[in-house]
């Protein structure tokens, strides 16, 4: 007969079943290792063929503590690179500023300010006019900006949206033309044109870290609306 003292969870049924259990399937915490942070470690134990469950816990937890510092170590880069991202965007901004021609200056001289492979200006080909001085005007120049079939900047942008980075790139021909081979990462931005024309900057990276996927959407914004009001003037 068993002790009075034994712990009521020896007593129960449902212990005998998980010990029967552990005993025909020996390899199943080994193949569960994320149930030792459940567990509460039991006294170390040497012996003869006996499982080190501490040591198992030990294990988990260093396994787990390299992959947080792997990724607070990619946070803090992408940090560093969203920070670098601004200053070039201030910079590419001041080349707008004092340009005559927006298009060849997007073109241009923002590829090497971005340190980019390609900055492109792209506007759906149905633009909505207005008067001004009585006669029909656009917003959108026509040298220098690629066309795009209608509804492509709603599409590869997507609704609510200012900006977006992408690791995988789509529709990059048609984006980058010629510089579609070397890009490995762009990041597309709405141009809000004040006529209302679907119009968008696509930026092409071949290193990933010119274009971090965190804090740079914000950015990336500024960058499309400095393009809209360049057009404006």
């Amino acid at each position: 007969m068993k002790n009075a003292a034994a712990p009521l969870l020896d007593q129960d049924p449902l212990a005998e079943e998980v010990a029967a259990f552990l005993v025909a399937n020996p390899d199943f915490l080994a193949r569960r290792p994320e149930l030792y942070r459940a567990l509460t470690p039991p006294r170390r134990v040497h012996g003869e063929n006996l499982a080190d469950h501490m040591a198992a816990m030990v294990s988990v937890e260093r396994a787990r503590y390299r992959a947080l510092e792997a990724e607070i170590q990619a946070a803090v880069a992408e940090g560093r690179a969203g920070n670098g991202l601004a200053l070039r965007v201030r910079l590419a901004v001041l080349a707008l500023m004092r340009a005559r021609d927006v298009p060849d200056t997007v073109t241009q001289e923002w590829p090497p300010a971005l340190r980019l492979e390609t900055c492109t200006l792209l506007a759906e080909p149905r633009p909505l006019r207005a008067i001004f001085n009585g006669r029909a005007e656009t917003a959108v120049p026509r040298h220098g900006v690629r066309p795009l079939p209608e509804g492509t900047v709603a599409r590869l942008i997507g609704p609510g949206r200012d900006a977006r980075v992408r690791i995988e790139v789509t529709d990059a021909e048609l984006l980058h033309a010629e510089a579609a081979p070397l890009v490995s990462r762009d990041a597309l931005v709405k141009v809000p044109l004040w006529c209302g024309t679907p119009c968008m900057l696509a930026l092409g990276a071949r290193d990933g870290i010119a274009l971090p996927t965190r804090q740079s959407v914000q950015t990336l914004a500024f960058l499309g609306r400095a393009v809209a009001a360049a057009l404006a003037r």
